[in-house]
């Protein structure tokens, strides 16, 4: 079984929203884009466990805080969720409530208008609509909410009231048959001691129900032990002398049982939720033997216990019999566990919807799997699946580490090659260097840059970035004999683009970077054991051209992924006069960009945006 399409109204950040998942999901996105809040709607859907907490809702999980309209009615929380991939026993249980529904268009067939016979057209499956229902009851002054089915819509035989008129005619969509889905969320940080402890809903309780093991006579045998401890807790003589004062004193105005039993103490209530409560796993981890509550352990160890019991529930559930949403996985785990856990999860579990900050987890992800979310100054949120476009898969996986930062970014600078791709960082350190506050290097401003490989390459990567809502720059080598109207077109995607004044970046660096610094560089250049020295070596009283000569000659040797040369001629500035002009002016336009960005939010969620006219250096 699997989370076909989210529907979200007025929940927490988004007023109204759709995402579409195809299997395994990525979400990408800002912070506070609703990422977090999707699983959060997915859980309060789909947990079994999470309509038991009390309050369901509250004040807080009303967009906008608005439980009330203007009119003083209640404002209703609607969150729908389709399910396909169902099992023969999902659909034999639920026979009643499914629909057809036609996968290539994301339409369920009775609403499409083509008659009976599009029930069996291709790409055309059972589906299973869902939907939970949160507002606030005037009457009880309390939030209610609770998760149904959403077909059919019909006269309800359900004894309570309020849920007959909460659900409007649709049954209950209850703790079983949410069990049949097999959902499970994690979240990293949030889920605490909860997630280690035996509360209702966490993994271990989660793990014990599944395994089958008499977990309701366990519980009354627990409390049968506690109760009848030998020597019993109260018989501690410390604990005896205040029993007997306490018995003795009360004795005077309450009428205590006969005898010394009339004051005792246990272990706990001896209700199984307070053991929920108290219980606790105790872990002796290398080096030291000493046995420890499990919380007391470092936050990795605790999140790879977590992540072994997730492991276990998924054999006890079976393979790929999971639909599991993950909030940032890598939290305090070293990149090869990230990758461990990213490959277990894509691999074992039916569904995984994750959210993620680490290219270590993101890179495990195919393009197809990605979505990319966007939400407006009023709260709707919109989602894009990314499409590679021009860009080969090939191509796409075997720059998997780039991809993965790039999406990551707040906006990306694509050039055509390693050496361009190095100049950029150490040219924004020197700028941040030489004025102070009044600039930001672009590491700092979320910038990344990435490097296409050639100039053939850059143009693919326009309408790539442009769907990950990202703004996209392009820099690359002076195009001889296009025109230059195809070349806008193809580069028209990007936020702006330059065309470099020289067909290389070494003529570019020579023709903008002062002699003297060129002369500084070779000096410095010339000791180390890489240099080509067959390129020729600075000399006393050599000329301005000769110096223009070797220079270009050994950048153009020591070029490519190699540590390029380029950097360390940037690095022999010293003021930022001898700054290479196309360098700091592409810096500087994508510094202002960024800035003027956060400074007045975009209308329509900070991804949109229309492609400038290209602007040649």
């Amino acid at each position: 079984m699997q989370v076909r399409r989210l529907n979200i109204n007025n929940f927490r950040g988004i007023s109204s929203g759709q995402v579409d998942f195809q299997g395994h999901t990525l979400l990408v996105g800002g912070n506070n884009i609703g990422k977090s809040t999707i699983c959060e709607a997915l859980d309060l859907t789909l947990g079994p466990e999470r309509l038991f907490r009390r309050p369901v809702i509250d004040e807080h999980d009303f967009h906008g805080g608005h439980y009330l309209s203007e009119t003083n009615e209640p404002v209703e929380i609607v969150v729908r969720v389709v399910l396909t991939d169902l099992s023969e026993e999902a659909e034999r249980r639920f026979y009643r409530h499914l629909r057809r529904w036609h996968d290539p268009s994301g339409q369920f067939v009775d609403d499409m208008g083509e008659g009976p016979e599009a029930a069996d057209a291709e790409g055309t499956v059972w589906a299973l609509p869902i939907v939970f229902v949160g507002r606030y009851e005037r009457d009880e002054d309390d939030f209610i909410g609770n998760t149904f089915f959403d077909h059919p819509v019909e006269e309800s035989d359900e004894e309570d009231p309020s849920e007959q008129k909460l659900g409007g005619g649709r049954k209950v969509f209850g703790r079983d048959q949410k069990r049949l889905c097999g959902f499970i969320f994690l979240r990293t940080l949030r889920t605490g001691s909860r997630a280690l402890s035996l509360q209702r809903g966490s993994l271990l309780d989660t793990v014990l129900r599944l395994s089958g093991n008499g977990m309701s006579e366990m519980w009354e045998q627990t409390l049968t032990g506690l109760r009848s401890l030998d020597p019993a807790i109260g018989e501690i003589e410390q604990l005896k002398e205040i029993r007997e004062e306490i018995r003795k004193r009360l004795a005077r105005f309450v009428n205590l049982s006969d005898g010394d039993e009339a004051t005792t103490f246990f272990a706990s209530d001896l209700t199984r939720d307070h053991l929920r409560d108290v219980v606790r796993l105790f872990l002796a981890a290398q080096p030291a033997a000493h046995q420890l509550p499990f919380q007391k352990l470092g936050t990795g160890s605790v999140n790879m216990l977590v992540f072994a019991l997730l492991t276990f529930i998924a054999d006890l559930k079976g393979q790929q019999s999971v639909i599991f949403a993950m909030e940032e996985p890598e939290i305090a785990l070293p990149p090869h566990t990230q990758r461990r856990v990213g490959q277990f999860v894509l691999s074992e579990m039916g569904q995984a919807i994750v959210t993620s900050h680490s290219p270590y987890i993101i890179e495990q992800f195919e393009p197809d799997q990605i979505v990319s979310l966007n939400r407006d100054d009023a709260g709707a949120l919109s989602s894009r699946n990314v499409t590679l476009g021009d860009i080969k898969l090939k191509k796409y996986r075997r720059e998997r580490r780039q991809m993965a930062e790039a999406i990551l970014s707040r906006a990306v600078i694509v050039v055509e090659g390693a050496t361009e791709a190095a100049l950029f960082p150490v040219t924004s350190e020197l700028l941040e260097r030489f004025r102070g506050g009044a600039y930001e290097h672009i590491d700092l401003s979320g910038v990344t840059i990435f490097n296409a490989g050639s100039d053939k390459e850059v143009p693919p990567f326009g309408p790539f970035f442009r769907t990950l809502g990202k703004p996209a720059f392009a820099f690359y080598d002076k195009q001889e004999g296009e025109p230059e109207k195809v070349v806008a077109e193809r580069l028209a995607n990007f936020n702006q683009v330059w065309e470099s004044p020289e067909k290389g970046i070494e003529d570019v660096l020579i023709g903008e970077v002062p002699v003297a610094t060129l002369r500084r560089f070779l000096e410095s250049a010339k000791d180390r054991d890489d240099y080509p020295v067959d390129k020729g070596t600075i000399e006393d009283g050599m000329s301005d051209e000769d110096i223009k000569k070797i220079t270009r000659a050994v950048l153009k040797v020591r070029k490519g992924d190699n540590q390029p040369y380029a950097a360390l001629l940037i690095a022999e500035c010293l003021t930022e006069d001898e700054l290479p002009e196309t360098i700091v002016t592409i810096l500087d336009t994508v510094h202002a960009s960024l800035s003027h960005a956060a400074a007045t939010p975009p209308q329509n969620g900070g991804g949109e945006r229309e492609a400038t006219e290209a602007n040649a250096v």
